[in-house]
């Protein structure tokens, strides 16, 4: 059998010792590839066009072009995952917060003093983003280049093996053994032991991925305290969820927060997952709340919306709504079907609307999608929801 390609990365950084220092140090990887390195984004695409990377390893502050407006061109265009490594990052910092927005998968924030020791020392960390974001995938849009196709884990050529809350997944690109739990890891699957659900209010559950913070403000913005009870999980690393929870909080007329430990859902308050833990929402009587867990990445992700839509599932069963919005890979859809199949009302962003249209694609694949919308209308959707009967 062939050995797997390396994954392939593209450094974007107009600091001429960054980008030696990561290209020799990710050198040292044996699955890690730097195929090229460029001052800027202008040059860099020059680059690309002859081999496009896997992952795109970008700074923020550049001449030509900043790496935020190439990270929304390349949404736009063709999806990739991009990593944001950038003396301007912080959990609390503007630009970080907007780079999320727009698309990245994750962020790293490099010291202005010190950068050679600071990179030397956390090349773990590096390689380990490189590896993580490489798996997240890009979804697939219409506007993608017919033919110079991205390579990265499509679904499309992925078999998988069952190995109790494990699947162990094949490869034609990048060969046999990359391990993702599935949501078995933190939940058994609805069944008959879930009992009877007596009827409650309704209780909406949002998945989203790339793209999903500028959706989520979108959405959030235009609803009050009127609205159902609302959980969600955005996959935003550890550290931002917080800051990001305030922000919304600002922006829509419903109470917006980090969700914590025993948090009830309650109508008019919206509960973000928080970075680095999976969110479950339990049932007391006619009462939900949430519970935070610790355990292993599902989907490749914690949190995971499989987790949550399976949680919200066996909680409510019908009175349970899903919606699964813009991201890239496939988490989520599992969920969504697990939903639908205990009589959940379930939705997806449409592709037009979707920064990237991979989970809501992969969900309505899956079976798992009553209807498709706009961004524009799941607001009203929600809404609609406040004022129904529970059944």
């Amino acid at each position: 059998m062939n050995a797997p390609q390396a994954i392939r990365v593209m450094v974007i950084d107009d600091s001429s010792v960054v980008r030696q220092l990561v290209q020799q140090l990710l050198a040292q990887t044996a699955d890690i590839r730097v195929i090229g390195t460029a001052p800027d984004p202008v040059f860099a695409l020059r680059k690309m066009q002859q081999e496009w990377p896997d992952v795109i390893l970008l700074d923020i502050e550049m001449p030509r072009m900043d790496g935020i407006t190439f990270l929304r061109q390349i949404m736009a265009t063709r999806p990739t995952p991009v990593i944001m490594c950038s003396a301007r990052a912080g959990s609390g910092s503007v630009l970080t917060a907007e780079a999320l927005a727009a698309g990245a998968v994750s962020v790293i924030a490099r010291p202005q003093l010190g950068v050679r020791e600071f990179l030397q020392e956390a090349v773990a960390e590096l390689a380990g983003a490189i590896r993580a974001a490489v798996l997240a995938g890009p979804g697939s849009r219409s506007t993608l280049p017919a033919a110079t196709p991205a390579r990265a884990v499509p679904l499309a050529k992925l078999r998988s093996v069952k190995a109790g809350s494990r699947e162990i997944l094949h490869d034609a690109h990048w060969g046999a053994g990359l391990q993702r739990y599935t949501a078995d890891a933190v939940l058994n699957p609805p069944g008959l032991e879930d009992g009877y659900r007596p009827p409650t209010a309704r209780i909406v559950a949002i998945g989203a991925s790339t793209g999903g913070p500028q959706a989520l403000e979108r959405v959030l913005g235009r609803l009050d305290r009127r609205c159902p009870g609302i959980v969600v999980v955005q996959h935003m690393p550890q550290r931002f969820t917080r800051s990001f929870a305030e922000r919304l909080h600002r922006l829509s007329g419903a109470d917006v927060k980090e969700a914590e430990h025993l948090d009830m859902i309650l109508p008019g308050r919206v509960l973000i997952a928080p970075g680095g833990k999976h969110l479950v929402v339990r049932r007391d009587g006619l009462q939900y709340y949430v519970e935070t867990l610790e355990g292993p990445l599902v989907s490749r992700h914690k949190p995971s919306v499989d987790v949550l839509f399976r949680s919200l599932a066996k909680a409510a069963g019908s009175n349970a709504v899903g919606i699964i919005m813009t991201g890239m890979g496939d988490d989520g859809a599992r969920g969504m079907r697990e939903l639908a199949d205990c009589g959940a009302a379930t939705y997806a962003q449409d592709e037009a609307s979707s920064v990237v249209f991979g989970m809501p694609k992969e969900a309505i694949h899956m079976g798992g999608v009553g209807d498709v919308l706009p961004l524009d209308n799941i607001s009203a959707v929600i809404e609609k929801y406040a004022s129904r009967e529970p059944q």
